[in-house]
């Protein structure tokens, strides 16, 4: 059980989603087969909201604010200014949650540039569930947390990054944003099996899901949200579609951008391996 004090999980069905992004904004309003968007929280003004996601919104269509600067997995607390404008986010959008990563992104006043590993240690837990409990009393709606792509790993590791999670969710409450990229990554990079994470996740706190692509180069794999996914990505999200039931699916794509047509295949083979994961091995 979680402890005193911890939120409840987000229990919101979304569906099949895409990130929104200004260049994207035609595709998506024309794009069939759209249930929910996220967008990147430090790029919109919560006072003057671009007039796609209005229309988007009018239609039904709930958007989730996708942080990438608060930096919960720092020693420092999360910025009040930070955490204010996730939650004007969330208030102007009307949106069911919000969602950060488990990530190191700046100390000492120093911008890492990236979204970097945590150290998953027991005192690293203890001062992150300590920040992730700031975020949750700050924000008006349930928060969920990402787990990064990484090209390294810390030595002093005391936890794999699903035993981190889950005890972080079981301290806090949190949701769990799972990104199968991500995990795909950390499996290419540093060897880590992603089916084994699977396993150990706490599934039954998942909010939604990241299905994105991404390219090797000199024997690393880089997560750069520019290609269609491989099939190893595509296979890990029927691995977990074979474990739980996904409250959303979201696929990403931030630069490169492709025709509408080839997004609508990028969703269509989204949909094939969520559904591969009920048929007879």
């Amino acid at each position: 059980m979680a402890e005193p004090g911890a939120r409840q999980r987000t229990g919101v069905e979304l569906g099949e989603g895409i990130g929104w992004r200004a260049e994207l904004d035609l595709s998506i309003e024309r794009m069939p087969g759209v249930d929910f968007l996220e967008v990147v929280a430090e790029n919109i003004k919560p006072a003057d909201l671009p007039e796609s996601l209005r229309v988007l919104r009018t239609r039904g269509l709930p958007v989730v604010p996708h942080g990438v600067s608060l930096g919960v997995g720092g020693a420092e607390p999360p910025s009040p200014a930070r955490l204010a404008h996730l939650a004007a986010c969330a208030e102007a959008l009307d949106s069911p949650l919000v969602s950060e990563h488990l990530a190191f992104v700046r100390g000492g006043g120093i911008e890492a540039g990236h979204l970097l590993p945590v150290p998953r240690t027991r005192e690293s837990l203890r001062v992150i569930t300590e920040n992730v409990r700031r975020a949750q009393d700050a924000l008006p709606v349930p928060l969920a947390l990402e787990n990064v792509a990484a090209i390294f790993g810390w030595p002093d590791d005391e936890l794999t990054e699903a035993q981190f999670l889950a005890e972080l969710v079981e301290r806090t409450g949190v949701g769990l944003l799972i990104d199968v990229a991500n995990l795909y990554t950390n499996q290419f990079n540093l060897g880590l099996s992603a089916t084994d994470a699977l396993d150990a996740l706490p599934l039954e706190h998942l909010a939604y899901v990241h299905v994105a692509g991404g390219y090797e180069h000199h024997g690393i794999w880089h997560d750069t949200h520019t290609t269609s996914a491989p099939e190893p990505v595509l296979d890990l999200l029927t691995e977990l579609c074979a474990r739980a039931t996904p409250p959303g699916v979201l696929l990403e794509w931030d630069d490169e951008y492709p025709s509408d047509a080839a997004l609508a295949n990028e969703l269509a083979r989204i949909r094939t391996a969520m559904s591969a994961a009920g048929e007879p091995g």
